[in-house]
């Protein structure tokens, strides 16, 4: 997004008319409620002359009964008025509701689109804040604001026209004043949409510390730092309540400004036409008839400036939910995507692969990596910590693509796939389980959302999870809390595993798969990965002894780069980066003896 766009949209209400499409979808509704609003306000500019007729008709007449007939007329016109404002309101409302329901659901379709390497800067709190509290004020954009601002703009041209009508030489009076509202009116629309902008900035940044903090508040606990979290949590809303209280206040001149200027205009009119009346000039109805009408114009002039603070605000709203909606994944599916083969062999070849972060170009954690698997390989992956171990499983997931270089699975490179088709042929189990706030059966489904509950179990009984999972009030119907907070970690790392198992994929990708687990579940655990591994190219990131002495081949990384390649064995006996690693970890060296026994 140019800082040229940007500063064009500070000026206007242009934000808002991205939202257009959404209420295109419902033109219909949008018709109907139209109808309803100008109905209604037709209905109310019939008041004013039918009281100027009663007045000047109705009073005079000898036949009491007119009267009547004028009040029965009167109750008639305020029955429709009541009906066509609340289908009117029904309406909006319901258009309101519906487009910032499809708003939301669309941002965050959005949101699940973009790269990972977004979300390496971008702060989960604010991007929610933007979600809900943005969208509310859409919603209001949509809703009661626009129907009233509407609304208020018929009034006020309706009025305006039976004004010119009944009294031509008072109407200058009023609609000289016009001008001098409208110009602070847009000045002062300025600088509440500005204001507004900046209070929901702040909020968001409230929301996303709280975010933070309620996340990690065993830490927090733990660390006894609860009152420093309050106070910057209080700091940080008293920011956004003092930007929120000048955007307030901004909105507060506005409005008095317009009701002393629309005020004044009302009294001289009325000060003027009372002398006209006794001066024969114009009859007691017909100045009750413009009095009417010019305090209908003034009302809706005074509303507008009400309204025009309020879609101020929800232009801010806006603006910030399509800074979100443009920005681009950088990581698309071509334009003709290849296409794997039916039945995946699952070769992996790296080639001269050298990789760098986004704004972070100097420090390479890639450097020239060489690597093929073949199918049905297992190959470890040990190394350092910073070694650029994880930073091969995100570029074969195509999370990011490599600086240089290319990586390829069966010949294919993987840009020229569908990065879908891709991650479809790739089971992960992480050293970070991710395990969401549903239920047992719901996460282990995440593998495969159309599993049947049969092969659910089946996946965690090869996990070896079912022993817990049955000891559970509930089973796999119990609620596991937000992050599996009830869970320990061994248990949340097996439902990672079952969810592997469950999507059954042609490509195994194991990140410390066992490393939260106590020896005897790493054991049961290793079992059932050793099943999960036959006939899958698998590649493995680890420590512990049984998967690096089971794998067909070995690579050591260190500072970026690939520097030993082989088995447990004849690592070992290089004596190199591999063999001091083992003797950190194990206390001595692996004799060839104890990889024939594992």
């Amino acid at each position: 997004m140019t800082t040229q766009s940007t500063e064009t949209r500070k000026r206007s209400l242009q934000p808002l008319i991205r939202l257009l499409p959404y209420l295109k979808r419902h033109r219909n509704m949008a018709a109907a409620a139209v109808v309803a609003l100008i109905t209604a306000a037709v209905i109310t500019l019939v008041l004013p002359t039918a009281v100027r007729r009663m007045i000047d008709f109705g009073f005079g007449a000898d036949d009491p009964k007119l009267i009547d007939a004028y009040f029965f007329v009167l109750m008639g016109v305020v029955t429709g008025l009541a009906v066509a404002s609340a289908t009117r309101y029904f309406l909006v409302m319901w258009i309101g509701e519906r487009i910032v329901a499809e708003v939301r659901a669309d941002v965050f379709a959005h949101l699940t689109q973009l790269s990972p390497g977004f979300y390496d800067s971008a702060r989960s709190g604010e991007i929610l804040s933007r979600l809900t509290a943005d969208t509310t004020q859409i919603k209001s954009a949509f809703g009661a604001t626009a129907s009233l601002a509407m609304r208020n703009f018929v009034m006020f041209l309706g009025a305006v026209v039976m004004m010119v009508f009944t009294s031509p030489r008072l109407s200058v009076i009023v609609l000289a004043a016009i001008p001098i509202i409208l110009i602070p009116l847009i000045g002062f629309g300025r600088s509440v949409r500005q204001r507004s902008r900046h209070a929901q900035d702040t909020l968001a940044d409230a929301s996303a510390y709280a975010n933070e903090m309620l996340g990690s508040v065993r830490t927090l606990q733990a660390f006894t730092n609860e009152k420093q979290a309050s106070n910057r949590f209080q700091g940080a809303v008293e920011t956004a309540f003092r930007a929120a209280r000048k955007a307030t206040g901004a909105r507060a001149i506005l409005t008095a400004f317009a009701i002393v200027i629309i005020g004044s205009s009302v009294v001289a009119v009325l000060w003027i036409g009372a002398n006209d009346v006794f001066a024969g000039r114009m009859t007691g109805g017909e100045l009750s008839q413009f009095l009417l009408y010019s305090i209908l114009a003034a009302g809706a002039l005074a509303s507008l400036s009400e309204v025009w603070g309020e879609l101020s605000q929800a232009a801010g709203a806006a603006e910030r939910l399509s800074d979100l909606l443009d920005v681009e994944p950088e990581i698309t599916a071509p334009a003709n995507p290849k296409a794997l083969p039916m039945a995946p062999e699952g070769e992996i070849h790296f080639k001269d692969v050298g990789f760098a972060y986004q704004g972070a170009k100097d420090l390479k954690i890639l450097n020239g990596v060489d690597l093929k698997v073949t199918p049905g390989e297992t190959v470890a992956v040990v190394g350092p910590s910073g070694a650029g171990k994880s930073t091969l499983f995100h570029l074969f997931m195509r999370f990011y693509d490599p600086s240089v270089g290319t990586i390829s699975v069966d010949g294919i490179d993987i840009r020229d796939l569908d990065p879908q088709d891709l991650r479809r042929s790739i089971a992960l189990v992480p050293q970070d389980t991710a395990i969401f706030g549903a239920t047992i059966a719901e996460n282990i489904a995440f593998g495969r959302p159309d599993a049947s509950r049969a092969d659910i179990e089946a996946a965690a009984e090869a996990a070896l999870a079912l022993p817990f999972i049955e000891k559970l009030q509930n089973g796999f119907d119990t609620m596991v809390g937000e992050r599996g907070i009830t869970l320990s970690g061994g248990q949340r790392q097996r439902i990672a595993i079952a969810r592997a198992i469950l999507k059954d994929a042609p490509i195994l990708l194991l990140d410390e798969a066992t490393s939260a687990l106590d020896a005897e579940s790493e054991s049961l655990v290793q079992k059932a990965l050793d099943g999960l591994m036959e006939d899958r190219t698998t590649l493995v990131i680890a420590h512990r002894l049984a998967t690096v002495l089971k794998a067909d081949k070995i690579v050591v990384m260190d500072g970026g780069r690939i520097v030993e390649t082989g088995t447990h064995a004849e690592l070992s006996a290089q004596n190199g980066l591999y063999a001091k690693l083992a003797r950190l970890q194990f206390d001595a060296a692996i004799s060839p003896e104890q990889v024939e026994t594992a």
